[in-house]
């Protein structure tokens, strides 16, 4: 049995006897839950049955201009009707009729004029039937629609899933790398500091140590995208960082390249590492060159997006400065957009790219809390956006920041490492600038050192360290008996250690591996020139 509330029905009836519709409305009479629609217009029958939204059709046989047939065949052609149910009404018990009648698409034949209780009964069986049937088609409809959207939410776990694993294996292999490089380094530096080379060999020493440099551009390129890279974040404007590599762009891109600049006034200050949003937005600008090889314009844009934005509607919620990076280029289709951000995957000839600057990118705007997002179409170039969340302070202004020359002193310092030839070769870099130099291969050698009564000015210890202490429990223990010694950290992977949510606290001071003479002796100097605390005596 139909219940009626569950299955109302919203009948059609076209016949050009008016005396048909007061006869099916007597039929009808005690069904609360059918609407009754009647016209006499049979060629506008689809017309009508979807403007009454109807779920059956009654309609005569023999009528003028369009017949009972006709009216079949009008409905079944069309995609919105050709399931809607026929009840096709006549005066004649004929079987051929009939059979013809089911052959052009009937769904029900009566002999005028039925019982009303068996015509009720009709009405409702094939209403329900047909409500069913749109019902079945809509939940298949929506299930194929959430198995769509399940494989591209499993397509995108995925992915980043993929992305992660990627990340811990390049972070790993930048850490052993960065070792490796800064023992080569170290070691060819000493040779150069030492002296007694020829002059062909010292050439071949700094073509050797350009090596190492550009092993440690790609090194640090790998921890970015691992996540891995400690952000020294500040408060910065992006506005003047795009402003200071106004001259910088230009020269990358050449006279063939149009740059427009469009920088929103009063624009809001985010907390990032700005010597990693300079490498971030060079690098794009090096992609939207090579996409332009044949000119084009570069637009470079910053903007504040604030909460509720469209913009941001899909990626995140809240205050976001925008800085888009877009050319007129030849684009990407969809299969290498999908793949833009994973690591070493380039479409450049081999030798024209290292397929690490956007990768770089998408590590270091999500390791600074941000959002990236790259659109682009062969032809119509690229878009990369990047968003960085808005800080409620504002920028302070910059120190000056004048790089000392290379020289030592003597004071005594302290270096902690456990590899040991980083360790050997940096002991005796530093004893060839003049320091007074211990050394110990972990934590705890370093704090039986100090426990021995030694003087020390400077600790200069790597990060991450087997035993049975860590380098942050090294760093309370010189605080603590060494009040008046500085503490420089070294590493070539940091993982979290001494960053909270990869972002170095201000108070750290971090060298990253591989470190040159220059830099090393600079770092130094400039943590043993600094005023000793009050109270604290000199050694």
């Amino acid at each position: 049995m139909i219940d009626d509330k569950s299955y109302p029905c919203s009948v059609l009836l076209i016949d050009d006897e008016p005396f048909a519709q007061d006869f099916i409305a007597h039929c009808l009479e005690g069904c609360t839950d059918v609407a009754l629609r009647y016209a006499s217009q049979s060629e506008r029958v689809v017309e009508l049955a979807l403007e009454v939204d109807a779920t059956v059709v009654l309609v005569d046989l023999r009528m003028p201009g369009a017949d009972g047939f006709d009216v079949i065949r009008l409905l079944r052609r069309h995609r919105d009707t050709e399931h809607l149910p026929v009840i096709l009404l006549s005066s004649e018990e004929d079987a051929e009729i009939k059979a013809r009648a089911f052959a052009t698409g009937a769904n029900d034949y009566m002999v005028k004029w039925p019982d009303g209780r068996e015509l009720a009964a009709r009405v409702r069986y094939h209403s329900a039937a047909y409500i069913a049937r749109k019902q079945r088609d809509e939940a298949f409809v929506s299930l194929r629609r959430s198995q769509e959207e399940l494989a591209a939410s499993q397509s995108a776990l995925h992915q980043a899933q993929k992305m992660e694993a990627i990340g811990q294996l390049t972070g790993g292999v930048a850490h052993d790398f960065n070792n490796v490089l800064q023992i080569i380094g170290g070691n060819l530096q000493l040779l150069k500091l030492l002296g007694g080379v020829s002059e062909s060999a010292r050439t071949r020493i700094d073509i050797a140590l350009a090596g190492v440099e550009r092993g440690a551009k790609l090194s640090a390129h790998l921890l970015a995208f691992a996540r891995r890279q400690p952000l020294q974040a500040v408060v910065v404007n992006p506005g003047a960082v795009l402003r200071d590599m106004d001259e910088m762009m230009r020269r990358v891109l050449g006279p063939r390249a149009v740059i427009n600049t469009d920088i929103e006034e009063q624009l809001w200050s985010t907390t990032v590492d700005p010597s990693q949003l300079n490498n971030v937005i060079l690098n794009l600008a090096i992609n939207a060159r090579d996409a332009m090889a044949d000119g084009g314009t570069l637009t470079i844009r910053a903007a504040n997006v604030p909460l509720g934005s469209r913009m941001l509607s899909e990626l995140a919620s809240g205050d976001y400065v925008m800085v888009e990076v877009a050319d007129t280029g030849c684009g990407m289709p969809e299969a290498v957009l999908r793949r833009a951000f994973e690591p070493f995957f380039t479409t450049k000839p081999t030798g024209q790219g290292t397929g690490l600057g956007l990768s770089m990118a998408y590590g270091f705007v999500k390791q600074s809390g941000g959002e990236i997002e790259i659109k682009s179409e062969p032809g119509a170039g690229t878009s990369v956006k990047i968003f960085l969340q808005r800080s409620a302070s504002e920028p302070e202004d910059a120190e000056e920041n004048v790089p000392a020359p290379l020289f030592g002193g003597l004071e005594t310092i302290l270096v902690v490492e456990d590899e040991e030839d980083v360790r050997t070769s940096t002991v005796e870099l530093l004893s060839a600038l003049g320091y007074q130099v211990f050394e110990a291969e972990d934590a705890a050698h370093a704090v039986e050192l100090i426990d021995s009564g030694a003087k020390i000015d400077l600790v200069f210890s790597d990060v991450i360290m087997p035993g049975k202490l860590s380098s942050l429990e090294l760093s309370e223990v010189v605080r603590t008996r060494l009040p008046s010694a500085q503490l420089l950290f070294t590493s070539g992977y940091a993982e979290g250690v001494l960053a909270h949510e990869g972002k170095l606290d201000a108070k750290v001071n971090l060298l990253q591996k591989p470190y040159n003479a220059d830099v090393l002796s600079a770092r130094i100097r400039h943590l043993l020139r600094r005023p000793k605390p009050a109270g604290v005596a000199s050694h």
